[in-house]
């Protein structure tokens, strides 16, 4: 997956696991269009079938109610078109259909599939402000929601894709009862990390990746709650029951599948075990680091940190240097990293947001990582230093 030896950016995409990786040569040696009637078709739509009851168990939900996506990006979509749709006025009188919500309200840290939604198409004050650990401010959302027009849509991130933060889903579930509303979970990043079921969280939609937990890219889901509204905005072959059509991508859904089996097996004890790692790597950084979130619970694999005075940029490509693949905690745009608007909603100064790094391990991490990791990384801060005192 990457050219350097040393792997720890999982928050932006796991290396295949080697279980999924065999089941999806399976599933491409089988071929077929699942939509088939024919023998070969058939056998490929068992396949696909077979993956949507694995995961669907795996999220305590019914497999009906799972739809399979080409990925996160594209679930988190098809859950607010399905809630919000407006169509055009010039649309034909069968296709005006309108999604049951009349409002979105969205956190100041969403992924941007949905900040940017609700900035561009709604305006900032559908957005709901975070704390300075990145925990969503519940007297704001509820101040919210009493002035949204109802029934509103609360769209949140289960655990920030940047900081790790996790999010108390279990009092934005309530609020969103007392209010009529309801509520769209990203778990894209927690999925394989932390427990997630659609029936803990409360969740009306939940949407989850493969490519995060060691299946490959270009598949995903939205999962429904039992008799969650849901308008369908797009039409075509009527795959996934008519609320997306379009041939599914089998091999990708069958390793998506066996992705989530071995993510899933023995999760506390690696989630531990990875946790451990994060934390040893944490008390080995230098006394000025900072590190974003760590003081609101956290995906136990993720680091969010900044070294004052060295830039995310630079960071990034001289510890590439060194042979470790990390991240900026920006997002990043035809190579040009901008500031994090993650870390300026938790008050962040744009100085130090510029400086953040973010280090996330994962299946194939070791403990001796962690050292290699270090080691580079005070190569990289003693450079900083010597230019500091030039």
């Amino acid at each position: 997956m990457s050219k350097t030896p040393l792997y720890c950016d999982y928050n932006a995409g796991a290396p295949i696991r080697a279980e999924a990786a065999v089941a999806m040569s399976r599933a491409l040696a089988a071929g077929g269009n699942p939509s088939s009637v024919h023998g070969v078709g058939r056998r490929m739509r068992a396949m696909i079938e077979d993956a949507r009851e694995r995961i669907g168990a795996a999220l305590d939900a019914r497999a009906e109610n799972l739809v399979f996506t080409s990925g996160a990006t594209e679930a988190l979509h098809l859950a607010l078109a399905g809630a919000l749709d407006r169509a055009s006025s010039d649309a034909p009188a069968g296709l005006k259909a309108r999604g049951p919500c009349a409002s979105l309200l969205a956190s100041a840290v969403e992924h941007d599939a949905i900040f940017e939604h609700a900035t561009r198409a709604l305006g900032a004050d559908h957005i709901v402000p975070v704390d300075d650990s990145g925990v969503i401010e519940l007297e704001a959302l509820a101040a919210l929601l009493a002035q949204a027009e109802k029934p509103a849509l609360v769209a949140v991130q289960l655990a920030n894709n940047e900081t790790g933060v996790i999010q108390h889903i279990a009092q934005i579930a309530a609020l969103c009862r007392q209010h009529g509303a309801l509520l769209l979970v990203d778990a894209a990043q927690a999925f394989g990390r932390i427990p997630v079921s659609i029936a803990d969280l409360d969740a009306t939609y939940l949407v989850v990746s493969s490519h995060k937990l060691g299946g490959p890219p270009g598949a995903g889901a939205v999962v429904l709650a039992p008799g969650a509204p849901f308008v369908t905005t797009r039409f075509g072959g009527g795959q996934e029951r008519g609320r997306r059509p379009g041939t599914e991508n089998g091999p990708a859904l069958v390793g998506f599948a066996a992705a989530v089996d071995w993510a899933l097996k023995d999760h506390e004890a690696e989630a531990a075990r990875i946790g451990a790692m994060r934390d040893r790597f944490e008390a080995g950084l230098p006394k000025d680091a900072v590190i974003f979130g760590a003081g609101a619970p956290r995906l136990p694999n993720t680091s969010n940190f900044a070294l004052p005075g060295l830039t995310a940029e630079t960071a990034v490509i001289a510890m590439d240097l060194e042979g470790v693949a990390v991240s900026s905690g920006a997002a990043c745009s035809s190579g040009k990293v901008r500031s994090s608007r993650v870390l300026a909603a938790m008050g962040v100064a744009p100085d130090l947001a510029k400086a953040a790094l973010r280090v996330s391990f994962g299946h194939e991490s070791k403990e001796s990582d962690v050292d290699a990791v270090l080691s580079a990384l005070a190569k990289v801060a003693a450079r900083r230093c010597r230019e500091a005192a030039a």
